[in-house]
């Protein structure tokens, strides 16, 4: 059984409060699994509602008269009991019956039941609720597998990954032989990806085959939603789509619309880029104007590039056979747009990215391209991804280390070489992605003004 780091969110959530909890995310990346196995362990009556297997069950809440008159239709149409103070009832696939996200403000305030939710196509299909539960409902996203969860799956050890995060912590170089061999995980992470369905089936079987028959399968669901859910649009962004893998193999890898259709404007694809990333199936990266903090302020949305949401299914995407070509570690693989694709999914999985907020990259004649521009507590961290052995050889980096007006006092490589740090340029193996997050400041920011002067004397 896989080990998931939401597993740990929804015991936290439900032990420290009495919320619904929204998982969202795209499909296939484990919202059902998570909850079904959360009320497994802990022995609840669960009570699950799927309303895009079961369409007769979005007629539970028309008429409805109160909550309590919800909870006796549920307990009806499921002839399951939900008096049961032991009981979690679980609505997944809720972009079909969006009336439920209005009633669960209504529910909760009964307090007889845990309530959990889950769906895909969230972002998309639920922008129009009438009324959104503020502060009854808590919302989490799921994304695939990150590379610590995998590495987890397949067997690395507590001890080892304390001492890969100490050398992290402390900026100590890795054990050689560990070094070696997490380099090729994390290659066998960039064939196989982070979708639940395709890890088990590689630690079940081992082949690559059925691996990859795995995400053929979630790459149908996908155009399948495109085509079912954006009537208007799917041709457009069914074409954008399809077209991630290519454009990330050119040499700037930046999306260009001009390779749609010689007419294309931005204006005419926005919506199709916004609903890729609502959807959760790719992940949009936007040019910012200065590597400095706020970078929502200085983000270019007509400068953008699209990721996949799982390297595994850009694997899947190019040429068959680049898996084993990838593993054996050959030369005439492109692992540039591979690695970039592997370190935005971590970010965006690390919490820079999401529903709520965007990944950035830095692109000026003048000073050239940052592969990535982070904030960490407050600071512009740049991040450049090299996957060759000139991993020193940064002119953008070296340019906007150097500049005063942005002050920059880290920035990170992320490479095929073992930590070291030159200046205020730390040199990290690209498995050690998996320790960069969002920091929190721990210390609380208390301001008190001083009112003496306008108070009534």
């Amino acid at each position: 059984m896989i080990s998931r780091k939401i597993d740990k969110a929804i015991t936290n959530h439900f032990k420290t409060n009495k919320s619904a909890l929204l998982l969202t995310g795209a499909r296939q990346t484990g919202k059902t699994y998570a909850i079904r196995k959360y009320a497994n362990n802990h022995k609840l009556n669960l009570i699950e509602i799927n309303f895009l297997e079961d369409t007769t069950a979005k007629k539970i809440f028309h008429g409805a008269k109160d909550a309590k008159d919800v909870l006796l239709r549920i307990s009806a149409h499921t002839r399951q009991k939900t008096s049961d103070a032991n009981t979690l009832i679980f609505f997944d696939e809720v972009q079909q019956c969006p009336e439920v996200i209005t009633w669960i403000k209504f529910l909760v305030d009964e307090g007889s039941c845990k309530y959990a939710l889950s769906g895909s196509l969230l972002g998309v299909e639920l922008k129009d609720i009438r009324s959104v539960p503020v502060g009854y409902m808590t919302i989490k996203e799921v994304c695939p597998l990150d590379l610590m969860e995998f590495s987890m799956a397949l067997g690395l050890s507590e001890e080892v990954l304390g001492s890969l995060r100490e050398c992290w912590e402390k900026q100590k170089t890795v054990d050689a032989v560990v070094h070696e061999s997490m380099l090729r995980l994390v290659r066998l992470y960039l064939v196989v990806g982070g979708m639940p369905a395709a890890v088990q089936a590689y630690i079940d079987s081992n082949d690559l085959n059925v691996v990859e028959e795995k995400q053929q399968e979630i790459l149908t669901l996908y155009r399948w939603d495109i085509s079912q859910y954006d009537l208007d649009n799917k041709l457009k962004i069914r074409e954008m789509f399809d077209l991630i893998p290519s454009e990330l193999d050119a040499k700037n890898k930046r999306f260009i619309l001009k390779n749609l259709n010689e007419h294309a404007r931005f204006s005419k694809y926005e919506d199709s880029v916004l609903w890729l990333k609502d959807a959760g199936v790719a992940l949009p990266t936007y040019n910012v104007k200065e590597p400095t903090v706020p970078l929502k302020l200085n983000e270019q949305r007509n400068l953008f590039k699209l990721f996949q949401n799982d390297i595994g299914l850009l694997a899947c995407q190019y040429a068959s056979g680049i898996q084993m070509k990838i593993l054996n570690d050959e030369i005439s693989v492109n692992y540039g747009a591979i690695y970039e694709n592997f370190v935005a999914q971590e970010l965006v999985a690390h919490g820079f990215g999401g529903n709520e907020h965007c990944i950035y990259y830095y692109n000026n004649k003048r000073q050239g391209e940052l592969d990535f521009v982070i904030e960490q507590d407050g600071a512009t961290v740049p991040i450049e991804v090299k996957s060759g052995k000139d991993y020193d050889r940064h002119n953008a980096l070296s340019n906007v280390m150097t500049n005063p007006d942005y002050a920059i006092e880290k920035a990170y490589v992320l490479c095929n070489g073992n930590l070291v740090t030159r200046d205020n340029i730390i040199y990290v193996p690209i498995y050690m992605t998996m320790f960069i997050d969002k920091k929190h400041l721990e210390k609380k920011q208390i301001f008190r003004i001083d009112m003496t002067a306008l108070k009534q004397k």
